[in-house]
C-alpha cells in the first residue's frame, strides 16, 4: 500500500472519528456533556494523548534515523568507487576495461535504485560482483607497487558490495503496523473527544479538519522516510552520479 493511500486512510478515521464526536454531541442528553463528564474526559485523553505523542515521536525518529543512514551509505558507496576506480588507474593501463565495467555497472544500479516508473527496487546481482571481483584477482602484479593497488582494489571493492547489500536490505524495511494501527486508534479516539465538547460550526469543524490533516501529512512524511528511493521523500542521487561523471578519467 503506497504511502499516499496509507495516509489518506488515517486522514478518514481520524477525521470520521472527529464527525462522530460531533454527532454524538448533538443526540445525547445534556447530562452526559456536563462539565464533570467533560472534566473525566479530558483526563483521559490526556493520557491517551501523551501515549500518542510519545508514539508518534518513535516513530518519527526511526523513520529520520533509517533516512539518515541510507544517505549516508549512499554518500559512502560514491566515495568507494571513485577511490577504486582511481587505484584501478594508478594500477596501469591494463584495468581499462575493468574500469569500464565498473562504470557500467555503477549506471546500472543507480537506474536500479532510483527507478523512473517508481518500481520495486531490484537486489544488487551477485553474478556481476563476482565478475568484478575475479577480474580484479585475475591481475598480474609486476612489483610491489601493483600488488598493494590489487589489494587496495580488492577491499574497496567488497567494501562497495556490502555497502549495496545493505542498502538493499535497509530498503526493504518498513514502518511497525501494529505501532501504526494503535496510533491512528489513539488519534481516532482523541478526535472524537474533540468533537463531543466542539460547537457544530464552521470554525469548529474546520479546526478539527485541519488538524487531521496535519496528522495524515506526519504519517505521510513517516512513511516515504521509510522508502527513500521511491516517492516524494527522496535521497539524492547526486553523489553516485557524480562519481560516475569521474570513472574512466
Amino acid at each position: 500500500m503506497s504511502s499516499t493511500t496509507m495516509s489518506l486512510i488515517v486522514f478518514l478515521c481520524v477525521f470520521g472519528g472527529a464527525l462522530v464526536g460531533l454527532l454524538l454531541h448533538t443526540v445525547l442528553p445534556h447530562h452526559h456533556l456536563g462539565a464533570e463528564t467533560k472534566d473525566i474526559v479530558k483526563l483521559g485523553m490526556g493520557l491517551v494523548g501523551t501515549m500518542a505523542a510519545l508514539v508518534l515521536g518513535l516513530l518519527v525518529a526511526s523513520a529520520k534515523g533509517s533516512y539518515d543512514a541510507q544517505s549516508a551509505e549512499v554518500t559512502q558507496l560514491a566515495a568507494n568507487v571513485a577511490l577504486l576506480d582511481r587505484v584501478l588507474a594508478r594500477y596501469g593501463p591494463e584495468t581499462k576495461e575493468m574500469r569500464a565495467f565498473l562504470r557500467a555497472a555503477v549506471i546500472r544500479a543507480v537506474d536500479q535504485m532510483w527507478p523512473k516508473d517508481n518500481a520495486t527496487q531490484f537486489a544488487p546481482t551477485a553474478a556481476g560482483g563476482e565478475i568484478f571481483y575475479e577480474k580484479i584477482q585475475g591481475l598480474s602484479p609486476k612489483d610491489d607497487a601493483q600488488r598493494s593497488l590489487q589489494s587496495q582494489a580488492t577491499s574497496i571493492a567488497m567494501d562497495i558490495g556490502k555497502t549495496r547489500w545493505l542498502m538493499y536490505e535497509q530498503a526493504m524495511g518498513s514502518v511497525s503496523m501494529p505501532l501504526l494501527v494503535i496510533l491512528v486508534l489513539w488519534l481516532t479516539a482523541i478526535f472524537m473527544s474533540f468533537g463531543l465538547f466542539a460547537p457544530f460550526n464552521a470554525t469548529a469543524v474546520s479546526s478539527l479538519l485541519i488538524a487531521a490533516l496535519s496528522v495524515s501529512c506526519a504519517i505521510f512524511l513517516i512513511l516515504e522516510m521509510y522508502t527513500p528511493y521511491t516517492g516524494f521523500v527522496q535521497i539524492s542521487s547526486a553523489p553516485l552520479r557524480a562519481a560516475i561523471a569521474q570513472l574512466g578519467q
